[in-house]
């Protein structure tokens, strides 16, 4: 299993736009590629297909920018893979009546077991994830 380069920046991208979630303003393209080490050209294509799966909104103006089109709690990691490259886990054998039984059904367990903790992990989690480990230094 191997998440492409662009499924990466599309996650630094939405946990971006996860921490602005509850401030209700758009982010700008070059804010956001700037304080994720994103390309701003390559991102400005990624959030267009963020904003096709209305994973994203855009907000024309001299304020606008990106902002999320659902809540953090309601977009999972799994929602940005499947957006940007597809199914999270693939394995051609799968399908292939040639492929042994056997190998059909563990590549079957291993693409269930990706697909559910993929979906399992909001961005909401994420953030408070690191919400309580920011705390733990404090302590």
């Amino acid at each position: 299993m191997k998440f492409s380069l662009k499924s990466e920046y599309a996650a630094r991208a939405v946990l971006g736009l996860a921490r602005q979630f509850h401030q209700g303003s758009a982010v700008r393209v070059e804010d956001l590629a700037s304080e994720y080490a994103i390309p701003a050209n390559y991102l400005v294509q990624i959030l267009i297909e963020l904003k096709s799966q209305r994973i994203v909104k855009s907000k024309r103006g001299k304020v606008g920018g990106y902002l999320l089109a659902r809540p953090p709690s309601e977009i999972s990691l799994g929602d940005i893979l499947r957006c940007l490259q597809g199914p999270v886990f693939e394995a051609a054998s799968i399908q292939d009546s040639r492929s042994p039984v056997e190998l059909r059904d563990a590549w079957n367990k291993i693409l269930r077991a990706a697909e559910q903790t993929a979906d399992s992990i909001t961005f909401q989690s994420l953030l408070e994830d690191n919400g309580d480990r920011a705390k733990m230094y404090y302590i």
